[in-house]
């Protein structure tokens, strides 16, 4: 949602970045515009913008560890079959 207020960017943009649904995040927009429309001032977030590459570096991670979970879930399946 930063990604879309803090940038030029469309929410389509954004959403195809994060591989996300563009209603989805369309939704999130509007529920948090909605919530904080009349308030003065919007929570802060925790920690500043985070920069593109280190959110693209983030995405691989992410991808990697899913991959590493399926494999040991693979391997576990395996041995316990063995042992049976």
């Amino acid at each position: 949602m930063q990604l879309v207020l803090s940038s030029d960017r469309s929410v389509k943009q954004v959403a195809d970045e994060l591989g996300v649904n563009e209603s989805t995040l369309g939704n999130w927009l509007h529920r948090y515009r909605g919530q904080y429309q009349d308030s003065a001032v919007a929570p802060a977030p925790e920690r500043g913008p985070v920069s593109w590459d280190e959110h693209r570096k983030t995405l691989a991670e992410n991808e990697r560890l899913k991959a590493e979970v399926e494999f040991l879930g693979k391997v576990s399946a395996f041995f316990a079959a063995k042992q049976k």
